[in-house]
């Protein structure tokens, strides 16, 4: 009995540190990414990153939710969807460098004969009890732009292509803002705008001037736990694959004991 017990100890350690070894490597040094479509004439594309086909068949005006990957210098590459891969040859090539705990957006903006990426910085964080935005201007053919309360005060001003302003937090409210010229003159009507309390935002004019739209994408939730975020892609394990290791540690554990306890009485 003393022997079993002693196996049955050491099995125990063995599985807690095999747990925690995957939870470190799921959750320690890694970096959000999130992919933004905004060249408008460029047709739906995959992404390859380190070489493998990480989102396929993305369209203008999507983003791919936040992605997980290992800090450090990945090479991403864009293709034309369908294309069969040749390293170096896609429409669009960068190598990207993330830090561990930080997160990005990489929006694939301009014209295709002039496709590039624009790379931010995403916040993971905000004044408790205020909401936080920023406004990307992703348009190739539109002038600098001002973004404000409809006949009043500019929250943004000479915001231009490419480029993401820095964050302003505001009280959480209904806003009715407006993208318009520096003499005023209104682009886009953007009335009814949402902003929540213990939120951060990211708000990007794409398209052309004669079809400005908006994408607005939430960059942080204070509610939201990390582990609802989406965390699939970009070649890093998902969350199940730990789950179904964690498992596999316990099925072996109760087959081993098993052994042991025939082992004791044959």
């Amino acid at each position: 009995m003393k022997k079993l017990s002693v196996s049955l100890v050491a099995m125990l350690v063995l599985f807690s540190l095999l747990g925690s070894l995957v939870m470190a490597d799921e959750h320690g040094d890694m970096a959000k990414v999130r992919v933004l479509h905004a060249s408008p004439d460029a047709p739906a594309v995959d992404v390859y990153v380190n070489g493998d086909l990480t989102l396929e068949e993305v369209p203008f005006k999507t983003d791919s939710g936040y992605l997980e990957v290992p800090a450090g210098t990945h090479d991403v590459e864009v293709f034309a969807a369908g294309t069969e891969y040749a390293a170096g040859e896609g429409v669009l090539q960068a190598d990207l460098e993330v830090e561990a705990g930080k997160a990005y957006t990489v929006a694939a903006a301009n014209l295709l004969e002039s496709i590039e990426f624009v790379v931010a910085e995403d916040s993971m964080e905000v004044t408790e009890g205020q909401a936080k935005i920023r406004v990307g201007h992703l348009s190739p053919d539109a002038p600098a732009v001002d973004v404000g309360i409809i006949g009043g005060d500019a929250l943004f001003s000479g915001a231009e292509f490419p480029g993401i302003t820095d964050y302003a937090e505001v009280a959480p409210d209904t806003y009715d803002l407006e993208i318009r010229l520096p003499d005023g003159t209104q682009v886009l009507p953007l009335e009814g705008t949402e902003l929540a309390a213990d939120t951060v935002y990211s708000v990007f004019a794409v398209n052309t001037v004669d079809s400005l739209e908006v994408i607005a994408l939430v960059d942080y939730e204070a509610a939201a736990s990390p582990d609802e975020m989406p965390t699939t892609g970009l070649g890093t394990p998902e969350q199940s694959q730990s789950m179904w290791l964690l498992v596999g540690g316990a099925l072996f554990l109760v087959a081993a004991s098993g052994l042991v306890w025939r082992k004791r009485f044959q």
